[in-house]
């Protein structure tokens, strides 16, 4: 078992340097792609030199408010992965899907996007075979 807490960004070294060592940290999201001119993101190269082992993606927040496609999630997993970041993917429905039934739907669809860009970057790079992927419902 492995246990893992969040804080925010500002907070990820002391967290980590306060904590047991059997207690892992996470970065709560990193960006989609290597390098830019991306003000205020966190790429997932800094998080690997600080040490942080795990980033948390797909936060239904950053879907509803930032208009984070499935798509886009899927490639923020994907070149986390390939960059040695253990990944929790976040996946629901809005209440207004699970009123309308279609939960299973959502969920298979934001699954099936992270899903397909993993196996396509796996493919491509043996960087993938100690990767871990928790999906957080």
């Amino acid at each position: 078992m492995e246990v893992v807490v969040s804080p925010p960004f500002v907070f990820l070294t002391s967290a980590k340097s306060e904590l047991r060592p059997e207690i892992q940290v996470a970065a709560q999201n990193c960006w989609v792609k290597k390098g830019g001119a991306f003000t205020g993101e966190v790429s997932a190269e800094m998080l690997a030199n600080l040490g942080v082992p795990w980033v948390i993606l797909g936060h239904s927040e950053r879907r509803a408010l930032l208009n984070e496609t499935n798509e886009f999630v899927g490639d923020k997993v994907a070149y986390a992965l390939s960059q040695g970041l253990k990944v929790i993917a976040c996946v629901g429905e809005t209440l207004e899907q699970r009123e309308a039934g279609t939960t299973m739907e959502v969920v298979a669809a934001q699954t099936k996007a992270i899903a397909g860009n993993y196996f396509k970057t796996k493919l491509a790079s043996t960087v993938c075979q100690k990767s871990k992927i928790l999906f957080y419902l």
